[in-house]
């Protein structure tokens, strides 16, 4: 991080105004450092990438209760609902993950179950979606959503969501900017996906620089001049 800084010289450095990024330490230190007078926006996908990852830590215990229960109530009918249930919390974790409008018929069937069989996994499930909510609506309604929303947690009784709502508390600041500013990591890391897409392509590359090169060549805007073609640049 400091040796991007380096090659971007102090000038240019302290011409920055707002850094989106995850809230790493070493990202935040860095930035704090070499442009203090930057705003520091917290990236909305990482935050709720936290409260994904609070939601499937929810849905492995809910997963190894079923599983013990079925160990406990030996063979029979019981240990058959036991073991099926189970099953299904192992494979509802992209029911969960997606976003309502994304899911298909059989995913809205599985929530559906999870909510009248695990009501403690849907509270979780909301939780991620309220929280997903908060970056939707921006602004000020997406501050007061974010207030509604760390007051339930706090309260929820669920280990992981209470613990989830100290850590944003901890980076509230730079949630608010985000919300304030609209800024997030959207537009590099979609140079990223497509970047892995020209690598995977090529079947790898044989140097950094064979990369680089193809990278600007197809994103970068450059337009080189071929072998006996006319530079239209020239007017001619």
């Amino acid at each position: 991080m400091r040796g991007f800084f380096d090659q971007l010289g102090p000038e240019r450095s302290a011409a920055i105004t707002h850094v989106s990024a995850d809230q790493a330490d070493w990202i935040a230190e860095v930035v704090a450092e070499r442009c203090p007078h930057a705003v520091q926006c917290a990236d909305a996908f990482h935050i709720v990438k936290w409260a994904t990852d609070a939601l499937d830590e929810v849905r492995r215990q809910a997963w190894n209760d079923a599983r013990r229960a079925g160990q406990t109530k030996g063979k029979g009918y019981g240990n058959r609902v036991a073991t099926g249930d189970a099953r299904r919390f192992k494979y509802a974790r992209y029911a969960l993950w997606k976003n309502p409008e994304n899911l298909t018929d059989r995913q809205r069937d599985k929530l559906a179950w999870i909510a009248k069989t695990d009501p403690r996994l849907h509270r979780a499930y909301l939780l991620k979606e309220g929280l997903r909510y908060v970056f939707a609506v921006k602004g000020e309604a997406g501050k007061q959503a974010l207030d509604r929303w760390l007051s339930w947690a706090r309260r929820c009784r669920i280990q992981a969501f209470v613990h989830l709502a100290k850590r944003i508390t901890a980076v509230r600041a730079h949630i608010d900017a985000a919300l304030e500013h609209d800024l997030s990591n959207a537009l590099v890391e979609s140079v990223n996906t497509k970047i892995r897409l020209i690598t995977r392509i090529a079947f790898g590359f044989r140097s950094a620089t064979a990369l680089i090169a193809l990278v600007m060549l197809s994103l970068g805007g450059h337009r080189p001049v071929l072998p006996g073609r006319i530079d239209p640049r020239m007017g001619q």
